[in-house]
């Protein structure tokens, strides 16, 4: 373990007069050179008593130089040979002093109140877990897209006394609770979820878990070309198969996944499914049509929010939800074939 030098900050720090729960704030990296250090100082200048937290940085094997960034800080910083990010977490809970755990990733800005607002909900003692909300600077259209998606579930959890899903990158637990359903299930070896895992598993137990739109951090790296971001949905949805494998109960609902989202892969499979027939005979047409319109029908509520936050992507939305459609759908099928082969 390594504390680094201590960096002057060129900003004054605001201190709340009351802030007693004592906090661990743990950071997975990997290859995580040109972000880390943002992330790092924007933990640094939380309006949060600087006594009552920790920051711990798990280094899961990078070969780029993420160590020599991370060992400037006033920050612990741990290694391990590259297993994974649901490994690494565990490995700093284990370190961890606060009664409190957060959990942001390499490559998120914290607000400067994140660990406040974090916080805040567990002040009612029946709360185990809370989740923040991402933003974006990124002026890429889909990087905005892909912000918009995140809109829209987290008008959903608005809604929601109690929700099943606590995403990593603004994450927060009781840290005996997490230590006593044993932590991420290291059987996940990437940055894919395992937290949607631990949050069902929670959930079963009957655990309650809140949602704090105004616990924000922003995300440096949504994906900026319609190549990357499909191929993240193509392996969303293949581990997303291997989740509801497990908990197949949230095949039908849970409170983070859009009910319009499943249908929309439905129904662009349908789509795919006639184009033959629509080739060969005119017959084939007009199924053809009611599947397409259906699939816009399901799309006018995700277009209407695009529409009032970022018109572009409204007027885009259409092309953008049919790639969305088919990268998880090809996924989830790619999990299922190779789930009846094991």
């Amino acid at each position: 373990m390594h504390v680094g030098a201590i960096r002057e900050l060129p900003y004054q720090i605001e201190i709340p007069e009351h802030q007693a729960m004592k906090v661990s704030v743990i950071v997975p990296a990997y290859n995580a050179r040109k972000t880390i250090g943002q992330c790092i100082e924007a933990l640094l200048a939380q309006k949060y008593q600087r006594e009552n937290y920790e920051v711990i940085v798990i280094d899961d094997g990078s070969t780029d130089g993420t160590a020599d960034v991370v060992k400037t800080y006033p920050v612990k910083y741990l290694y391990q040979r590259n297993q994974g990010p649901a490994t690494a977490r565990n490995i700093g809970v284990k370190e961890a002093q606060g009664e409190i755990i957060l959990f942001t990733d390499s490559d998120c800005v914290p607000s400067d109140n994140w660990i406040s607002e974090m916080v805040k909900p567990f002040e009612d003692k029946e709360v185990v877990a809370v989740k923040g909300a991402y933003k974006t600077r990124q002026k890429s259209i889909t990087a905005r897209f892909a912000q918009l998606e995140f809109e829209e579930r987290f008008e959903m959890l608005k809604k929601a006394e109690s929700i099943d899903m606590v995403d990593t990158y603004s994450a927060g637990y009781r840290k005996d609770i997490f230590l006593l359903m044993g932590g991420f299930d290291p059987y996940f070896p990437v940055a894919n979820n395992e937290d949607t895992e631990l949050s069902y598993r929670m959930s079963k137990q009957g655990y309650k878990m809140v949602f704090n739109p105004d616990a924000i951090v922003y995300h440096l790296n949504h994906p900026s070309s319609i190549r990357r971001y499909a191929r993240l949905k193509f392996w969303r949805g293949y581990w997303r198969t291997v989740v509801y494998k497990r908990f197949p109960d949230k095949i039908l609902k849970d409170t983070y996944t859009p009910q319009t989202l499943k249908l929309q892969i439905l129904f662009l499979f349908l789509l795919i499914a006639v184009i033959p027939f629509a080739v060969i005979s005119t017959k084939g047409v007009y199924p053809l049509i009611v599947i397409a319109i259906s699939f816009c029908i399901l799309s006018l509520s995700f277009i209407v929010l695009a529409m009032k936050r970022d018109p572009l992507i409204g007027v885009c939305a259409i092309f953008f939800l049919c790639i969305r459609a088919a990268s998880l759908g090809f996924g989830m099928l790619w999990g299922i074939s190779r789930s009846l082969r094991a």
